[in-house]
């Protein structure tokens, strides 16, 4: 086998794309060496056409946005878009759990073909490889504000105006251990916002009363000086 449709590369080493498709439960040569690889690879051009497509983000934003990208649960759908699973070769124990559709070994067969590409055709191949692979998920990518946590995004709203950073204080943890629900205070003084926000755990009840400051936020009247 020389190619796998769906992948726009055809291997002058058929070798190459036999071993990443070999999951180490196959035994010794398998598929990790390569994946490691894949992944280094994969990291560079995915920044690369972040630096180049999102023209208005900033190294945080750029950060976050790749970390979309190459996460295993992104890998693992890409993948089985391209049906990898029907060509991953596996030991028997993991043919009969099920392995060919499991995320991790998904995930890590895509960055294998990565490598394997990048030794058989050199880097250019492997890039425009890895762009048309990833280039339909990263148009489709949030703008960067959406993709940082609310605690992120207000405390970041504070400091850009001098402002103090919030204070979150637990009040209340009802019900059993196991099920308990947290009610916690974010007091932001000098902006005059004092909420609160539940969930099951203390970050994300956090987390609820950060949104809720940001939502304050944004019905706030404009003053002076700020935006």
């Amino acid at each position: 086998m020389r190619e796998i449709p769906g992948i726009p590369y055809r291997f002058n080493d058929p070798e190459l794309l036999a071993l990443a498709m070999s999951h180490r439960s196959i035994g010794r040569v398998n598929n990790e060496r390569l994946e490691f690889l894949g992944d280094s690879i994969l990291n560079f051009v995915v920044s690369a056409r972040l630096f180049e497509l999102k023209t208005d983000s900033n190294e945080g934003d750029l950060t976050r946005l790749r970390a979309r990208v190459v996460r295993g649960d992104t890998l693992a759908k890409l993948a089985a878009g391209l049906k990898l699973g029907d060509y991953v070769r596996l030991g028997e124990g993991e043919l009969k759990s099920g392995g060919f559709k499991r995320d991790s070994i998904l995930a890590n067969a895509l960055e294998a073909v990565f490598g394997a590409i990048y030794l058989d055709g050199g880097y250019d191949a492997c890039a425009r490889v890895i762009r048309h692979v990833c280039d339909p998920y990263i148009a489709g990518l949030p703008v960067a504000d959406e993709l940082r946590d609310p605690k992120t995004r207000l405390q970041e709203w504070l400091q850009g105006r001098g402002l103090a950073l919030p204070e979150y204080s637990v009040i209340s943890a009802e019900g059993p251990p196991h099920r308990q629900t947290f009610m916690v205070e974010c007091v932001c003084r000098d902006a005059g916002i004092n909420v609160t926000g539940k969930s099951t755990s203390r970050r994300k009840a956090e987390q609820a009363a950060a949104l809720a400051a940001l939502n304050c936020i944004t019905v706030m009247p404009k003053k002076k000086g700020h935006s």
